[in-house]
């Protein structure tokens, strides 16, 4: 490593010799491998338990892996998703949606009967979807938390809004690629871009509600951690999908 000022040369390498004397140790443990009863490790009940464990047994970190939103046609894998921004719907807690008043307790009361040591990705996104409809219901009709999914909206719209428009055309277009969708919305032409918007409006508003969902109970999750000393280690998706949004928006960046 080359450094212009010797000063900062020496403040740096007495800093890096402080930090390695500080090691700390802890577990990697993606969401979906805690014990939950709605088919697949969540944001709920059991990884406060997983953080409470690490407490008590003197681990300070959580590594988490990827937390991105995932496809069948990857194998479900948390390293191939289709948005590097995006939080995967299907760790989005029931019972944290019950205690936040977008489910009662009769919603979630007829769970079925999930593998134990395995997770069905097909039959939790069916039965989480479920879920989720009957949320977005109340959430509409009660206005519940309105000014607070707004600002989540605005605050993440620079990946937000094109996350959700993609999500939904390629729902609109039984899961064709970007690059073979209509030369309009391919280019990302304005006029067809504010048309798909206003004909899938109500559709964004709720993968939009979703992700408001997730970012919500993951930021409660994090600051419980920080309560009790665990630090959260993140990953990132190795590689970035050509089939994203993230691809799509902005294919100069990208070869």
């Amino acid at each position: 490593m080359y450094f212009k000022n010797d000063g900062f040369k020496q403040s740096f390498m007495v800093k890096k010799a402080a930090s390695m004397k500080n090691r700390t140790s802890g577990i990697l443990l993606h969401i979906t491998s805690l014990p939950s009863l709605f088919g697949i490790g969540d944001l709920g009940p059991g990884a406060y338990r997983f953080v409470d464990f690490l407490h008590d047994s003197g681990q300070t970190n959580w590594q988490v892996l990827p937390l991105n939103p995932v496809e069948p046609a990857h194998g479900n894998s948390p390293y191939s998703s289709i948005s590097v921004f995006a939080g995967n719907p299907l760790i989005i807690s029931p019972e944290k949606m019950v205690k936040d008043g977008f489910l009662e307790k009769d919603d979630i009361s007829d769970i079925p009967l999930f593998p134990r040591d395995s997770v069905d990705y097909a039959g939790v996104a069916a039965y989480k979807q479920s879920l989720f409809k009957i949320a977005y219901e109340r959430f509409e009709k009660n206005q519940l938390n309105f000014e607070e999914f707004t600002s989540f909206c605005n605050s993440h719209s620079r990946w937000l809004d094109d996350f959700a428009l993609f999500v939904v055309l390629k729902k609109e277009f039984n899961g064709v690629i970007w690059g073979e969708w209509p030369i309009g919305l391919r280019d990302r032409e304005k006029e067809v871009l504010n048309g798909a918007m206003k004909r899938h409006c109500g559709e964004i508003k709720y993968i939009k509600f979703l992700q408001y969902l997730f970012f919500k109970q993951y930021k409660t999750l994090k600051e419980y951690c920080n309560s009790k000393a665990v630090q959260l280690i993140g990953d990132i998706p190795i590689y970035v999908n050509y089939d994203s949004p993230d691809v799509w928006k902005n294919p100069e960046l990208f070869k």
